[in-house]
C-alpha cells in the first residue's frame, strides 16, 4: 500500500523531524506514546523476523529453528559491529532484494500459474478476508516499516522542500518492488495449489517452492526467506532504536549497544516461545493495528501550518491516507484479538 509510506516520508522529510519529535510538537507527550507503540510493534516484528531466519536456515541446513535463529542473531550483530560491513549495509539490502525477486520469479515460472485467473481474482476477489488484509498490510507497511525509510533519509540529510522529488521517487520505488515481490509469490502459490499440491502445516511457504521446483526449489526458498528476514532484523532494530532516542540521550550515545540488545532480546524470546509461523502472522497483526494510529498522527500534523510552514500537503494524499486509517482501524482490532486467542491456544 502506497498511501502510508508516501504520506509519511513526504511529511517527515519536509518537517525535518523524526516521527516522534513531530508528534511531540503537535501535542506534548504524544511523541512518547507514538514511540512506545512503534517500539512495541518493532519488537514484535523483530521476533517474527528472527523466526523467519530460523525457518530459512532450517530449510537450507536442516538445523532446528532455534539454532538457525541464534546463528542469524550473530550475523545481524556482525553487520552492526564491523564497520566495513556496516558501510556496505545499504548495498547488501539492495542485493538481497534483487536476489529475492529473481529467485521467486523463477519459482513462479516453474509453477505455471493461471495468470489471467489470478489477476481477475486479485481485482475481483470471491472472498475478502479481514485477517489476510490486516496481516499482509501490517507486515508490509505497518509499525516501524512506515518510518524506517523516512528516518534513514533524515539521517542522510535528504530533507526539506528541495528534496521532495528524491523522497517521492525513493518511496515509490520501494512500494513497486514490494508489490511485485508479493504478487509473484502469490502467483507461485496459486500455481502449485492449482496443480494439487498439499502445503506443509509447519512451513507452508516452503511447501510452495518444493512443489514447484522439487528439492532445489525448497533450498531456494530457504535463501529467499533467510535473506528477507536478516535484512528485516537489521531494519527493525535500527528504526526501533531510533524511537528510543526520544526518551533519553543515552540511547543515542549507545546506539549500537541498544541495537545489539534489541536483537539479542528478540532472539531470546523466540528461542523460548518457538512457533515461528504463528509469530510471523502475529507480528503482522500487531503492526496492522499500529499503522492507522501512527498514520493518523502524521496526517493531523501535516495540516498544521505551525509545524509544516509554507508546505501544503496534497489533498489527494491526505484523503488516501485517511481512507487507510479508517479501513485498517476498523479491521485490525477484531483480527488482533483473534490472533492472540489462536496463539495462546
Amino acid at each position: 500500500m502506497w498511501a502510508p509510506r508516501l504520506n509519511t516520508w513526504r511529511i517527515l522529510t519536509v518537517s525535518e523531524l523524526r516521527a516522534q519529535d513531530l508528534a511531540n510538537r503537535l501535542l506534548p507527550g504524544l511523541g512518547y506514546f507514538l514511540a512506545a507503540m512503534v517500539i512495541l510493534g518493532g519488537f514484535a516484528f523483530n521476533i517474527g523476523n528472527i523466526a523467519g531466519c530460523g525457518l530459512g536456515l532450517n530449510v537450507l541446513t536442516g538445523m532446528s529453528f532455534e539454532q538457525g535463529a541464534l546463528i542469524s542473531c550473530g550475523v545481524a550483530l556482525v553487520l552492526f559491529w564491523v564497520r566495513e560491513i556496516g558501510k556496505m549495509l545499504d548495498g547488501f539490502t539492495k542485493i538481497l532484494g534483487t536476489v529475492k525477486i529473481l529467485l521467486t520469479l523463477g519459482i513462479a515460472f516453474s509453477a505455471h500459474p493461471p495468470v489471467l485467473q489470478a489477476i481477475h481474482h486479485t481485482l475481483l476477489p470471491v472472498k475478502i478476508s479481514a485477517a489476510a488484509i490486516v496481516t499482509i498490510v501490517g507486515g508490509t507497511v505497518g509499525g516501524y516499516i512506515t518510518f524506517s525509510g523516512a528516518h534513514r533519509l533524515l539521517d542522510a540529510g535528504i530533507k526539506g522542500l528541495e528534496n521532495q522529488a528524491t523522497v517521492t521517487r525513493s518511496a515509490i520505488s520501494g512500494i513497486v518492488i514490494s508489490t511485485i515481490m508479493r504478487f509473484v509469490l502469490f502467483l507461485a502459490i496459486v500455481g502449485v495449489l492449482t496443480h494439487g499440491a498439499v502445503l506443509e502445516a509447519e512451513n507452508p511457504a516452503a511447501g510452495v517452492f518444493r512443489a514447484a521446483a522439487g528439492e532445489i526449489g525448497f533450498r531456494i526458498f530457504g535463501v529467499i526467506l533467510w535473506s528477507a528476514a536478516i535484512s528485516s532484523v537489521v531494519g527493525a532494530a535500527y528504526t526501533s532504536v531510533s524511537f528510543f532516542k526520544t526518551f533519553h540521550p543515552i540511547f543515542e550515545r549507545y546506539e549500537r549497544v541498544c541495537i545489539s540488545a534489541f536483537i539479542m532480546l528478540s532472539t531470546a524470546i523466540f528461542v523460548l516461545v518457538g512457533k515461528p509461523t504463528q509469530l510471523l502472522v502475529f507480528a503482522g497483526a500487531i503492526n496492522g493495528l499500529i499503522l492507522p494510529i501512527a498514520l493518523a498522527i502524521v496526517l493531523v500534523a501535516a495540516t498544521s501550518r505551525r509545524l509544516m510552514g509554507a508546505y501544503h500537503h496534497p489533498r489527494w494524499m491526505l484523503a488516501a491516507g485517511w481512507v487507510v486509517v479508517v479501513i485498517m482501524g476498523g479491521l485490525s482490532v477484531p483480527v488482533l484479538v483473534e490472533q492472540i486467542g489462536g496463539f495462546l491456544r
